[in-house]
């Protein structure tokens, strides 16, 4: 099977540090491969999103020289795929509506307990749809990490595939988007290890087979803070981006030349696909950016 990766930013803002580490990673995994390098905005909560990030998104991974293999794709165009899919699982037993709150279930100490399960309620009263998990799962097999075991409770723990408020939750739409683009590896940030469990339940469900995985660290502020947009984060410079593309390729691990420093964009690049390796990963799961 032909190697096929993505970037999934979420527009709530500029990217950032930690962006381009995620961007990074992503796309040197991918054409060291080979394979194609996809980019999906994964716009599926407007009251989160700036006006115009995905646009200054694009325009940014541009300036650096990331380009992407083929459209662009946005989730919030893809409302129908998702319902269409929940709509089989409800019929299917598979899915079925909540009524919980979070403050209830933060009462029952912070994991839903399976209340509606049983319950064979209808949508008339607001409700979430929640995903009955038939099997937990308790670990997964990352590309540097090895096996990374998930907490029980959150493997045992039913979850939301779409919120009371009719939004899309992100664990659906990112697994039914990532078979439909032929997706082969995800390779994403160490904060998104605890949803694995849940995703890979519902490659399961789909009969797909899952992806491999591969977590990159972290990027901490001075602080100890992942670096994000709710904290905060400066956004890239696009007029001058070959210093902090550098800084991001140390980050990876990589140990730079003396030449590549002073070489283009695309050079700079080029040399990255080329010397790309899972062992210069640092092997912490966290550090502190230094850009």
């Amino acid at each position: 099977m032909s190697y096929v990766g993505r970037f999934a930013p979420s527009p709530s803002g500029p990217l950032h540090f930690g962006s381009l580490v995620a961007a990074l990673g992503s796309y040197f995994q991918a054409k060291s491969q080979h394979g194609k390098w996809l980019v999906r905005m994964e716009d599926l909560d407007p009251p989160r999103e700036m006006p115009g990030a995905s646009d200054l998104i694009l325009a940014t991974l541009e300036a650096y020289h990331l380009h992407w293999d083929d459209e662009v794709i946005y989730q919030s165009q893809r409302h129908h795929y998702y319902q269409d899919q929940i709509e089989q699982w409800i019929a299917s037993k598979e899915a079925y509506y909540c009524q919980c709150t979070r403050r209830q279930i933060k009462q029952s100490g912070g994991f839903y307990l399976g209340t509606c399960r049983d319950a064979a309620l209808t949508p008339e009263q607001p409700c979430s749809v929640r995903f009955k998990v038939p099997t937990a799962i308790d670990h997964f097999i990352d590309q540097k990490h090895g096996r990374i075991a998930i907490p029980k409770a959150l493997a045992d723990e039913d979850f939301i595939i779409k919120r009371r408020d009719g939004l899309y939750a992100y664990n659906l739409a990112v697994v039914l988007d990532d078979i439909e683009q032929g997706v082969t590896e995800v390779v994403r940030g160490a904060d998104l290890i605890e949803p694995t469990g849940r995703q890979i339940n519902l490659y399961h469900a789909m009969k797909q087979p899952e992806v491999s995985y591969l977590h990159l660290p972290l990027a901490l502020d001075e602080h100890g803070n992942k670096l994000s947009k709710q904290n905060h984060a400066p956004a890239l410079n696009n007029e001058e981006p070959i210093e902090t593309l550098l800084s991001a390729m140390t980050f990876l691990g990589f140990d730079i030349d003396a030449h590549i420093t002073s070489a283009n964009l695309d050079e700079i690049i080029a040399w990255g696909c080329q010397n790309w390796s899972l062992q210069q990963l640092p092997n912490s799961l966290a550090s502190t950016a230094r850009f």
